[in-house]
C-alpha cells in the first residue's frame, strides 16, 4: 500500500480572502451606520479583529488529500469441491483512492481577547477514505489460474477488508496527521497576519494542542506582527507547493504486498 500527497490547488489564499471580506464589511457598516467612536469613523480598520467563526471556517477548509495505491487480497481455502478435488479462491484487486486528513472543527476552540488570541487545535484525523472508481479497470482484477470461481460478493468483501486496513494505517500515520494540523495552523497564522497588516496591530497567539480525546499534549506562543510592505504572503505557500510537486514519489506507508 502506497500513499502520496496529491498535487492540488493551494487554499492558503482563503485566509487572505476572509480577512479582506472582513475589512470591506466593517468599512461598509461604518460608512452606512456612522457608528463607533471618532477614530473608528475616520479609520474603520481600527474596529477589525480576528473573528472566531471565520477562523473555524479556515480550519474546516484546511484539508489535506493523499492519493493511495492499494491491493485488495482475497483467499478462501477449500472454497469448492470435495475431498482431494477441493479448490481455493485466490485473487487480487489493484485500485487507487483518496484519504482526506483534516481538523474536526467541533473540537476547535478560539478565544479573542484584544491583542491576545488563544487557539485550541486538536489532532488532525482521517475525515474520509474513498475508492477512485476510475482506477478500476479490467486489468485491476488478477485471478489465480487455479482459483475456484469468484463471485461479486467475494470482490465486495475483499475491497471492504482492504479499505478497513487502509484507514487503520492512515490513522496511525503520525507524520501525515501532524502535517495536516500544521497546515491548518499555518492558514490561521496567515489570516491573523493579514488583519495585523490591515490595522497595524501586534497579536500574541497561544496555541494549545490536544489529542483526539481532548487531552492537552502541548502548547506554544508566538507574536504576529505586521509584515514589511511589499511582502508577498503567497510566496511561502507557492514554495511549499513546488516542493510537493518535486517530491511526488510515493512513500511507503504499509507493508502489504
Amino acid at each position: 500500500m502506497k500513499i502520496q500527497k496529491i498535487k492540488r490547488i493551494c487554499i492558503s489564499l482563503i485566509s487572505g480572502i476572509l480577512a479582506a471580506l472582513l475589512l470591506l464589511g466593517l468599512s461598509s457598516c461604518a460608512s452606512e451606520n456612522g457608528g463607533g467612536d471618532v477614530s473608528e469613523k475616520e479609520n474603520p480598520a481600527l474596529a477589525i479583529e480576528p473573528q472566531p467563526a471565520q477562523m473555524k471556517s479556515i480550519c474546516e477548509l484546511a484539508v489535506m488529500d493523499c492519493y493511495y495505491h492499494n491491493v485488495a487480497k482475497y483467499y478462501e481455502k477449500d472454497a469448492e469441491g470435495v475431498l482431494f478435488w477441493k479448490k481455493d479462491k485466490r485473487f487480487w484487486i489493484e485500485y487507487g483512492g483518496i484519504v482526506r486528513f483534516g481538523i474536526d472543527v467541533s473540537l476547535v476552540n478560539i478565544d479573542v481577547d484584544g491583542a491576545k488570541i488563544t487557539v485550541t487545535l486538536p489532532e488532525a484525523q482521517v475525515l474520509s477514505c474513498k475508492v477512485d472508481s476510475s482506477s478500476l479497470t479490467r486489468d485491476s482484477y488478477i485471478i489465480d489460474k487455479n482459483s475456484a470461481d469468484i463471485t461479486g460478493e467475494d470482490e465486495t468483501k475483499a475491497m471492504a477488508e482492504a479499505q478497513v486496513k487502509l484507514e487503520e494505517k492512515a490513522k496511525s500515520d503520525k507524520r501525515l496527521i501532524t502535517e495536516a494540523r500544521n497546515r491548518a495552523q499555518k492558514l490561521l497564522e496567515d489570516y491573523i497576519t493579514n488583519i495585523s497588516n490591515a490595522v497595524g496591530k501586534i497579536y500574541t497567539v497561544k496555541w494549545i494542542y490536544t489529542d483526539s480525546s481532548g487531552k492537552e499534549t502541548g502548547e506554544s506562543e508566538e507574536t504576529v506582527t505586521r509584515r514589511p510592505e511589499g511582502t508577498d504572503i503567497t510566496a511561502g505557500t507557492e514554495d511549499e507547493a513546488a516542493e510537493e510537486s518535486a517530491g511526488s514519489e510515493p512513500q511507503e506507508s504499509a507493508g502489504e504486498e
